[in-house]
């Protein structure tokens, strides 16, 4: 389960980075729209697991995969930013694609029943969070 004091604590901060916004990010492990998204990834890849066996090759497969994404695309796009800050903000796009596929899929199968309303709801409402931290975050990219 997401540990509701790192989410309450997200809604607090502007910029998704660091408390003191004049801090200087080294990894990008220290963003917090990484680890809110790595955190849910791991407990999608745990519940896909639970899966009817052939939806855990097919939509299982595209659930762990697009939240393994937005933490590869920051991760990829935070270490090209030190030659160029367009490729960062390209890869922050494309985490917010994943975000969006993620919202898509959670619909999917809270709708099939591989998942239970109350945890779609929860998963949901953690990616439309990450979709405002990553739109932040393209902001604030020169």
């Amino acid at each position: 389960m997401i540990d509701k004091q790192m989410k309450d604590e997200q809604m607090e901060v502007d910029i998704d980075i660091a408390e003191k916004p004049s801090k200087l990010i080294h990894d990008v492990s220290e963003l917090r729209v990484f680890q809110l998204a790595y955190r849910v990834s791991l407990e999608i890849h745990a519940a896909s697991l639970g899966f009817p066996k052939i939806e855990q090759y097919d939509m299982g497969s595209q659930m762990r995969r697009a939240s393994k994404s937005i933490c590869a695309n920051l991760a990829e796009g935070f270490e090209r930013q030190k030659a160029s800050a367009a490729d960062f903000r390209r890869f922050v796009v494309m985490a917010l694609g994943s975000c969006g596929e993620m919202k898509l899929w959670l619909r999917y199968a809270k709708d099939l029943e591989y998942i239970e309303p109350k945890k779609a709801k929860e998963w949901f409402d953690v990616y439309a969070d990450a979709a405002r931290m990553l739109h932040k975050l393209r902001a604030k990219i020169m």
